[in-house]
């Protein structure tokens, strides 16, 4: 079996914690490889709906999107109901017009901040993608080119500022790490697995994939 689809599966027989949804935070450094694993698991899982972090902050807020995120989307999944969010435009700094979220049986939520404090008691599983901040700041502005250094250097601070005060990783369930093509899954503090073993011995997710 395809190590992607044996973890959708596992990921999908979680328990629901979002009313009839698992919710699934994908959170980590900004430029430490979160989208690319979001929309991996998204299509491993059939098309899961992905809601991007990025998509609810905007420029005068970097962080301060918790209420949209409970308001719009937490409260109506929890009820069973579809949800909507109004996807913000970087380039036009504007909103646009509202998106659906779906009940579905697996929902990712991918961003910088997804595993905060007021988020974790809606989720079924915290992955974290384990890579520096250093490094995974390097990478997204090697990715966005010098015309972005501004504002990745206005960026790093928010984010110091918001780990410092609300850190995501110590509450983790998974540490996810590249691994040549792939991904290892590392059991992280929150994981029930043994701390001397794979976190996939405990919760069925596969080693490396």
């Amino acid at each position: 079996m395809d190590a992607l689809i044996e973890a959708a599966m596992t990921l999908r027989a979680l328990p629901p914690s979002c009313g009839p949804v698992r919710l699934v935070a994908v959170d980590g450094h900004a430029g430490s490889g979160k989208t690319t694993l979001a929309a991996r698991l998204a299509a491993a899982l059939g098309g899961a709906p992905v809601l991007r972090l990025d998509d609810l902050a905007s420029h005068d807020a970097f962080f301060d999107w918790t209420d949209r995120l409970t308001d719009g989307v937490l409260e109506p999944l929890a009820r069973g109901a579809g949800a909507r969010y109004a996807p913000y435009d970087w380039t036009l700094r504007r909103f646009h017009a509202p998106r659906p979220v779906p009940p579905a049986p697996v929902v990712l939520i991918e961003g910088v901040g997804a595993g905060r404090a007021a988020v974790r008691p809606w989720l079924a599983r915290l992955l974290w993608m384990e890579r520096s901040a250093e490094e995974s700041w390097r990478r997204g502005r090697a990715r966005d080119g010098a015309g972005l250094s501004a504002f990745w250097d206005t960026w790093t601070e928010a984010e110091t500022r918001h780990f410092a005060a609300d850190p995501s990783r110590p509450f983790a369930d998974v540490l996810v790490r590249e691994w040549q093509r792939g991904y290892l899954w590392e059991p992280g503090s929150a994981a029930t697995a043994p701390a001397d073993r794979p976190v996939t011995y405990g919760d069925g997710m596969p080693t490396p994939y």
